[in-house]
């Protein structure tokens, strides 16, 4: 997966629901998080859409906790199914653990094994708050983009100058050919997951079923698919 044109995933907990996620998405992000048993579900996998691996820390609004959660990902990240992984930037220049005053993270695990299989990595930052200033959005997703093969910014909007200024700096990182995947959450900053893609932002994230949003403001996969092609 090179993530030269949008993917548009579609956000599943389960991977027996790839089928439904055929006629609208490119991608599946699994959601090992929130699986039962996530890497039997990967070797069992025999979907059409490769998967994008996905083990959200506790610390970054997913349910993944203890050790071994590093070692899962790089476990998919070995996976034929999997063609790319989410691995937190906090978790490559913080301690592991959401700090990013720390020395590297423990998520340098998942980047080498990702690398050693050519599998893709997105490097991943969100803000569950508010809407950082342009500078350090733009400073953050340098150090994503810098670690990883795409650069992904969640924020979140209180205002439409907070999603204007997200499209801003998905605009900038594009224009030097940065592959980024931006998006203001919450319902202020909801259309910039349609927009988004106008500007450059490489992937969507959207669930089949509307009513299994894993992040705010999330449309659902058909109406996303169906507002990005009628924009781009």
């Amino acid at each position: 997966m090179d993530f030269e044109e949008f993917v548009l995933a579609a956000v599943v907990t389960d991977l027996d629901d790839e089928p439904a996620a055929r006629e609208h998405a490119d991608a599946v992000e699994f959601r090992m998080d929130l699986a039962a048993d996530p890497l039997g579900a990967l070797d069992d996998y025999d979907g059409d859409l490769p998967v994008v691996a996905t083990n959200r820390a506790a610390w970054e609004g997913g349910e993944a906790d203890g050790d071994d959660r590093i070692d899962a990902l790089a476990e998919a990240a070995r996976t034929d199914a999997v063609a790319a992984i989410d691995v937190e930037l906090a978790a490559l220049v913080g301690d592991g653990n959401g700090d990013t005053a720390g020395p590297s993270g423990e998520g340098a695990e998942a980047l080498a094994a990702a690398r050693a299989s050519d599998t893709a990595t997105i490097v991943s930052s969100h803000d569950f708050e508010a809407t950082p200033s342009m500078g350090e959005m733009a400073e953050t997703l340098a150090e994503a983009c810098s670690l990883g093969d795409v650069g992904k910014l969640a924020v979140t909007a209180h205002d439409h100058g907070d999603a204007l200024d997200v499209l801003r700096v998905t605009h900038e990182f594009t224009a030097v050919d940065a592959h980024v995947a931006t998006m203001a959450m919450g319902e202020v900053g909801r259309h910039t997951r349609a927009v988004a893609p106008l500007y450059g932002s490489r992937v969507g994230y959207a669930p089949v079923d509307p009513e299994r949003a894993t992040a705010p403001g999330q449309y659902d996969a058909a109406t996303l698919r169906a507002l990005v092609d009628d924009l781009v």
